[in-house]
């Protein structure tokens, strides 16, 4: 289903949180929604690999990784896993790796920046509670919409 985050705004302009630009946009697909499930790590990929191993029904996996760019938290083989198991798209308020490959696959990112060093494993953090971070709080069963001009969050479904 296509739409334009712009489109959304004028129409639901109340009940929307807009995300701080701040993203840089990676993936095959500039344009990605779904409803949002959530992690909470630093420097540590094992629950975002554990969330992405899940099949789902195009949901988007936001990930609070504290805003670090020392590490990252998603790579070529974690981006084809969530691809495969039906993720629309990923959110990481930190770094990704392997982005040329990840250009080329069909899944929505939108990361902070890039880093080729890997994360920890201790399986640390948190999973599916509230994040904030971007000017707004990605609450898990509610919606996102992405696309070239921006992040909007909705309590509701819009499309």
């Amino acid at each position: 289903m296509t739409f334009k985050t712009a489109d959304l705004c004028d129409d639901y302009s109340d009940n929307l949180q807009i995300a701080t630009p701040m993203f840089q946009s990676f993936g095959g697909h500039k344009t990605f929604n779904g409803t949002i499930q959530t992690v909470k790590v630093f420097e540590d990929n094992v629950f975002v690999r554990e969330m992405l191993s899940q099949k789902v029904n195009g949901d988007v996996l936001v990930v609070d990784g504290g805003g670090s760019l020392r590490c990252a938290l998603l790579g070529d083989m974690l981006a084809e896993m969530g691809h495969q198991n039906g993720w629309s798209g990923v959110i990481i308020y930190g770094c990704i790796r392997d982005s040329v490959d990840i250009n080329k696959m069909p899944i929505g990112v939108r990361a902070l920046q890039t880093n080729p060093l890997k994360s920890i494993k201790k399986g640390w953090g948190d999973k599916n509670i509230p994040l904030t971070f971007a000017g707004v709080t990605f609450n898990p069963g509610h919606y996102l919409y992405a696309d070239e001009d921006g992040i909007i969050l909705s309590k509701k479904a819009l499309l």
